[in-house]
């Protein structure tokens, strides 16, 4: 059986119990090297095989997969926060599907939502903002031209952005081009979770100078939109006093 788990955002105590405990029966783990906090293995067994995935390609990773497979062996694919997102595991589900390996996911806790508690902010508030819009940069790796920054701008929800920390200028521009003014609140969130985590709040025209000032090159998530500053909100209608739940009549309600 193949485990594709989710590692969380980095903190070694965010994955879930389910993740921790399959790591402790892994006969072999494979993870991704490059974002995946190496303390997660210290949770291995002994003997336990590791393989560092950012130095593999698929092919090299299924042929290990197979080979642990052919001896009864339990894997773990360990990826950064939820495999659902970035995670490129369909490409993997689809070869071992191909090859009649049994699998199954394994959630884990979202970077995006790691940055979120390390800016003490909610993404979704009442008259501000009721989307995120989880996206990325067009870089070596095209996206479609629907679904371009400047795209996802115009609707002035609340964004999340990966893997573009490196074309902040651009990403500025793109984002501007879209519809968010130049003031629009935004902010980097460095290794959500680590140890080393940094958090700078700026502006969408100055992400690429914030990032400069702070040395932060890659491995952070950039956030955009007016949810970043936590003002400006309406009161939830859930818990206003005067509004009638499933649960409980509002005051305001007439009998």
């Amino acid at each position: 059986m193949v485990h594709i788990v989710g590692a969380g955002p980095g903190a070694p105590d965010l994955i879930t119990m389910r993740g921790k405990e399959l790591l402790s029966k892994a006969d072999v783990i494979i993870y991704a090297g490059s974002l995946v906090n190496p303390l997660l293995l210290d949770y291995k067994k002994d003997g336990c095989l590791v393989y560092d995935s950012a130095r593999m390609t698929l092919e090299e990773v299924i042929s290990v997969i197979e080979k642990a497979e052919a001896n009864q062996k339990m894997t773990v694919r360990l990826h950064t926060g939820d495999p659902c997102l970035y995670g490129a595991i369909r490409e993997q589900m689809d070869q071992l599907d191909e090859r009649g390996i049994s699998y199954e996911v394994c959630p884990g806790v979202s970077s995006f939502c790691g940055a979120a508690s390390a800016l003490k902010m909610e993404y979704t508030l009442p008259d501000v903002s009721q989307s995120v819009v989880i996206t990325r940069m067009a870089g070596r790796t095209p996206v479609p031209e629907k679904e371009s920054i400047a795209s996802f701008a115009s609707h002035g929800a609340t964004m999340v952005i990966f893997l573009s920390t490196g074309m902040l200028k651009s990403l500025s521009e793109e984002l501007i081009k879209g519809g968010y003014v130049p003031e629009t609140p935004a902010a980097i969130v460095y290794k959500a979770t680590w140890e080393e985590e940094k958090t700078v709040v700026c502006t969408v025209e100055t992400l690429n100078e914030s990032a400069e000032r702070y040395n932060i090159k890659k491995t952070a998530l950039i956030i955009v939109g007016n949810a970043v500053s936590q003002n400006a909100y309406e009161r939830s209608r859930l818990y206003d006093p005067d509004f009638t739940t499933e649960y409980r009549k509002g005051t305001g309600e007439l009998s």
